[in-house]
């Protein structure tokens, strides 16, 4: 017989809320970008948030790594998820992308992921999942197309090349930190593997900060409220959602329902910043999204007893 389990409706709903966190990051790199540039702002958030998860792993009793090597694999994944990724991200958004076209471009990670677990990992890929591959990359080439501009000085409207290479890197690095991980770093406590990973993604950042940057903040009200949600919400507060979602076993539905954070940034964005995206913009979306799905949802299977 299948083991029976129940879970309470606040359980049900965790899955959902982290997702809803996940796409408010791109908002918050909308919010604090005014005041702060890209490498010198991550470099800061980055350093708040070991300084609160550091803490939190002591009163957690969580178990710290004593292999230099696995120290090293969770260093290096690190710095590819955070510096890599949010590093493009924030370099994106900061060069006049979107928030809602960010979104989505680094939405197609598992897409991406998918792809290059066929080689590396010698995963199998089923017709289903082919089709959502081909779907996204039609979904964004058809968002970036409603983007163009020809007659302006820059190829896309408000951006230019630079900004869809920064988003490009974004989701290439997160999709070989996803593949590393699931490689080198399985078995390690998360809180304590996310202070090392955030540490060392500070020390990637710095540099970047120091020499291409002026490191010029304005401490105004709207980069302090960012700052504390991409902190104390996003980096802190999404990592103890994703240790309730392991420990209750409903991890798995966090991947089905990452294709929902374009569509939910885009509006948020259209609410708070008067982001636009026209009619073929928006159909691209929804093309883009359901080729996520396709990859990312299980397929349901009917059984007859």
């Amino acid at each position: 017989m299948p083991e029976q389990t129940t879970e309470s409706p606040l359980v049900r709903v965790i899955p959902g809320v982290f997702v809803l966190l996940w796409s408010t990051g791109f908002i918050g790199a909308r919010l604090v970008l005014p005041h702060s540039e890209p490498f010198t702002f991550l470099a800061l958030r980055f350093g708040c948030t070991v300084a609160l998860l550091v803490p939190l792993a002591l009163i957690l009793k969580a178990k710290w790594p004593r292999d230099p090597r696995m120290i090293g694999h969770i260093a290096f994944a690190g710095v590819l998820v955070h510096a890599g990724y949010l590093g493009g991200v924030f370099s994106a958004i900061e060069l006049g992308m979107p928030a809602g076209l960010a979104a989505l471009i680094a939405g197609l990670q598992p897409i991406l992921t998918a792809a290059l677990a066929i080689p590396l990992l010698g995963e199998r890929v089923s017709p289903r999942q082919w089709v959502g591959f081909l779907l996204g990359l039609v979904g964004v080439v058809t968002v970036l197309a409603d983007k163009l501009a020809p007659q302006a000085e820059s190829l896309f409207q408000g951006f230019g090349l630079g900004a869809v290479a920064c988003a490009g890197i974004a989701v290439l690095a997160i999709t070989i930190s996803t593949l590393y991980q699931k490689r080198f770093c399985q078995g390690v406590n998360l809180t304590t593997a996310s202070a090392i990973q955030f540490a060392a993604a500070a020390v990637a950042v710095l540099p970047f900060a120091l020499v291409l940057e002026t490191r010029e903040i304005a401490w105004t009200g709207a980069f302090v409220a960012g700052l504390l949600w991409l902190v104390v919400v996003l980096s802190v507060g999404a990592v103890t959602l994703l240790m309730i979602l392991i420990r209750r076993g409903a991890a798995g539905r966090v991947a089905s329902l990452f294709y929902l954070v374009p569509p939910v940034t885009a509006l948020v964005a259209w609410l708070m910043f008067d982001e636009r995206l026209g009619p073929l913009a928006l159909g691209g979306m929804g093309i883009a999204v359901t080729g996520v799905a396709l990859v990312v949802l299980p397929k349901r299977e009917s059984r007859r007893r």
